[in-house]
């Protein structure tokens, strides 16, 4: 008779089981912690995980009219004691901290239950702890009983793999992502919902589905395109969802053999983000430097080419050496002009500067994107 493993080979042949070398975008159905010991030593660049919680409910929750909530009352959730949750932490995060590349960074989730034992593990594995984040619910289940405070948030802990490790940390990004402000470590999102959340004869699939903006934010934080990011609490799949749309690969490892089949349905209908639109803001330190010359040079922009300010109330010629001459006679840099014209201290000669097209103006930072875009690997 057939097992489940070949079951959900026979229908959709991206799970695999893991072997020597990465299963990308696959998940790999089993236990984590044998599944994670089955790939190569320093090998993801990103590890996002949703572990159990270890809620323990002592039985069905119902709301003052009587009716039903959804809760975590799966078996997966349930461990014989707290120390039994401990060692499976310990373990999980063990083969987590081997697997990972010297400059990977992992994040774990969790709620109250369960994410100081978490905690107190990453440390004694030597990890980092690089930021706890807040993540506060703007639509979270009230108290019904009334006897506590309303549980409105869930904590994540990134972790780098050591405190002189090097790691990615997308500065720039999260910072254009907040308009222009430095992102903070309390984050907003309502619980996930609507279209989003996957159902099934009217039931939720999953009872813990993360919103795919809060894993977005994640990995455009910490990854690269092409990255490696690996979920060992798969469950429908939204890591794996969202690392698609980011152009990221990924790797999922899942037991229930329900939230695979929504998983891979799921990930095969999310569409990847257009090459373009995946050119995030970089940090300065980090950004490839393209001076304004080259852009000339490789005939974006030919000499004698006429540029204006965005109200076209200054022109000025380009000139075969990079430099831009005024009609008034003044001559400097896009940034030294620019900041002369206007009787500045400085000017961002990228942003400052447009040229014509049958569209309408367009800052010449355009074309340097453009040009970045065709040259860089």
């Amino acid at each position: 008779m057939m097992g489940v493993l070949e079951k959900v080979r026979a229908r959709r042949a991206p799970v695999v089981v893991a072997d020597a070398d990465l299963p990308l975008d696959s998940i790999i159905m089993g236990d984590c912690i044998a599944a994670m010991r089955s790939l190569p030593a320093k090998s993801v660049d990103m590890i996002f995980a949703d572990p159990p919680y270890n809620l323990q409910l002592g039985g069905d929750l119902s709301r003052p009219d009587g009716s039903h909530v959804d809760a975590v009352t799966d078996d997966w959730d349930k461990f014989d004691s707290l120390s039994a949750y401990e060692k499976f932490t310990r373990n999980w995060l063990a083969e987590a901290r081997r697997i990972l590349k010297d400059n990977g960074t992992i994040w774990v989730i969790g709620s109250y239950h369960n994410i100081f034992k978490v905690g107190s593990a990453i440390q004694d594995l030597n990890f980092w702890i690089l930021n706890d984040i807040i993540w506060r619910k703007s639509n979270p289940m009230p108290n019904f009983k009334g006897t506590r405070f309303t549980n409105a948030h869930e904590t994540l802990i990134w972790a780098s793999m050591g405190e002189k490790a090097r790691y990615t940390f997308n500065y720039r990004s999260m910072k254009t992502l907040n308009d222009e402000l430095q992102m903070r470590s309390d984050w907003e999102f309502p619980v996930c919902g609507g279209q989003e959340r996957l159902k099934k004869g009217g039931t939720k699939v999953h009872p813990t589905q993360k919103p795919e903006a809060l894993i977005y934010r994640i990995l455009l934080a910490c990854t690269k395109p092409g990255d490696v990011v690996l979920d060992p609490f798969f469950g429908t799949g939204t890591t794996g969802a969202v690392a698609k749309r980011l152009g990221r690969r990924w790797i999922g490892i899942e037991r229930d053999l329900g939230y695979c089949d929504a998983a891979l349905e799921r990930i095969a209908a999310a569409l990847p983000l257009d090459e373009s639109a995946l050119v995030t803001m970089q940090s300065p330190r980090s950004a490839p430097k393209v001076a304004f010359g080259v852009l000339v040079e490789n005939n974006y922009l030919t000499p004698g080419r006429v540029l204006s300010d965005a109200k076209r109330r200054h022109r000025a010629l380009v000139r075969a050496d990079g430099s831009l001459e005024s009609v008034c006679g003044a001559v400097g840099s896009i940034h030294k002009l620019g900041a002369i014209l206007q009787g500045a201290p400085a000017c961002n000669g990228w942003t400052f500067w447009h040229y014509d097209t049958p569209d309408g103006l367009m800052p010449i930072d355009a074309l340097r994107k453009t040009y970045l875009l065709a040259t860089q690997p």
